[in-house]
């Protein structure tokens, strides 16, 4: 009997992907946030250790080189608020990617044999980084709905990582490659090109969702009036004044224990471990806020941390500075990622997330910036650290009371 041509069967082959689903593979995007999380906080790290070589250099004062880390987190806050509006009219992938792009090209311009590269390279490192900044709990919150608090968790947590690399092998890199400060800063643009390439399927995807799927996936409407939000001033002044404390440290940790008679070497020391323990708390924290309903007990949690941790440093700086340490960098690791975690958890949409992230980081780098030239000043007034930490200690019960407000079950 004869098979007609209707009876044969018909072998069928897999149709391949479309493209934009093998794009939209959450692997490519985890490896995308993760290596432009590591550009937000390396280039800024990697200048410490050579501010002294920068300084001779050019010939500086002691409060121009200040500026060379000031600089940049002072643009942060300037940057901040203009970050929503970009992303609203280019899309969240595309401005990341032009901010990556600008990142790796301020460092490049930081290097420059000139006093004004030098400082024009800071700004625009510092703006590039508050787009990303603004961004990231946006893209966040729209790609990882469900997991906004623990996604917020890796991307923190990557960022202390890159920072607490590129203060380690600043100088391994300045003697490996033999070109001095100019060599071992300018590699790290490298990083910003890997992260480019690596975020790129991210654009390519999202110019292929101007269909319906892009039409329902929009990022949502912005929040009135979010200026007069007690909520969005309460998650602000948190995020500031933690980042207050954070940055005070920083740049005077190592030389409060050395003034205190710690040898120096010890000191940095100390000021390392310190800076590693943050990346458990900044990891740990946000995973637990996002099972958390109210995050109050959490946030009086980390005040109480940086409380204790600042109050060894003023009492007995030299005998506990391991425990300080220990104290303060679960605090201050774990206050980045609870602050960052506020601005997913507390808004319903990720256009909210951009504009409060945009709100909370501008007032937040702005009061960041005072706290180490401010910290210095009073300590040249008054010829010791005591006025200094006890102010400290004071801020953290403003940091306790925003995190009671920020940390209630409501959403803007």
């Amino acid at each position: 009997m004869a098979v007609t041509r209707a009876q044969q069967p018909v072998v069928t082959t897999p149709a391949p992907l479309p493209l934009r689903s093998r794009l939209a593979h959450p692997a490519l995007l985890l490896t995308g946030i993760v290596l432009v999380a590591l550009n937000m906080r390396a280039c800024l790290a990697a200048v410490s250790p050579m501010v002294g070589e920068i300084q001779r250099t050019f010939g500086l004062s002691a409060t121009a080189s200040g500026l060379i880390t000031t600089v940049p987190v002072l643009f942060q806050g300037v940057g901040a608020p203009l970050t929503p509006r970009l992303t609203r009219r280019f899309g969240a992938e595309r401005v990341v990617l032009g901010a990556v792009l600008v990142l790796g090209a301020g460092v490049l311009l930081r290097v420059l044999p000139s006093v004004f590269a030098l400082y024009a390279g800071c700004v625009v490192i510092g703006v590039a980084i508050a787009v990303l900044n603004v961004s990231m709990p946006g893209l966040v919150k729209r790609e990882f709905p469900d997991r906004a608090a623990t996604m917020t968790g890796v991307y923190s947590t990557t960022m202390l990582v890159g920072a607490t690399l590129a203060a380690g092998t600043s100088v391994p890199l300045e003697h490996a490659l033999g070109g001095g400060w100019r060599a071992s800063l300018g590699a790290w643009s490298l990083l910003a090109l890997v992260a480019a390439v690596a975020w790129l399927p991210q654009v390519l995807r999202s110019r292929q969702e101007k269909t319906a799927v892009a039409a329902a996936a929009q990022p949502g409407k912005p929040i009135e009036g979010i200026w007069k939000s007690p909520l969005a001033w309460q998650i602000s002044l948190f995020m500031g004044i933690s980042s207050l404390l954070v940055y005070t440290l920083v740049a005077w940790m190592p030389t409060i224990l050395a003034d205190h008679g710690m040898d120096r070497g010890q000191a940095g020391l100390v000021f390392a471990f310190s800076n590693l323990v943050q990346v458990a708390g900044a990891f740990l924290v946000p995973l637990m806020a996002g099972r958390m309903t109210g995050q109050r007990a959490l946030a009086v949690t980390m005040a109480a941390l940086n409380g204790l941790g600042i109050a060894m440093l003023l009492v007995a700086p030299v005998s506990a500075a391991w425990v300080s340490a220990a104290v303060l960098g679960v605090a201050q690791g774990g206050s980045l990622g609870l602050g960052l975690a506020f601005i997913v958890l507390r808004t319903g949409t990720a256009a909210g997330a951009a504009q409060l992230g945009g709100m909370s980081q501008a007032i937040g780098y702005l009061v960041a910036a005072a706290g180490p030239v401010g910290a210095g000043a009073l300590h040249q007034l008054t010829g010791g650290w005591e006025a200094t930490l006890a102010l400290m200690l004071v801020l953290v019960l403003v940091v306790g009371a925003a995190g009671l407000g920020a940390g209630r079950n409501r959403t803007l």
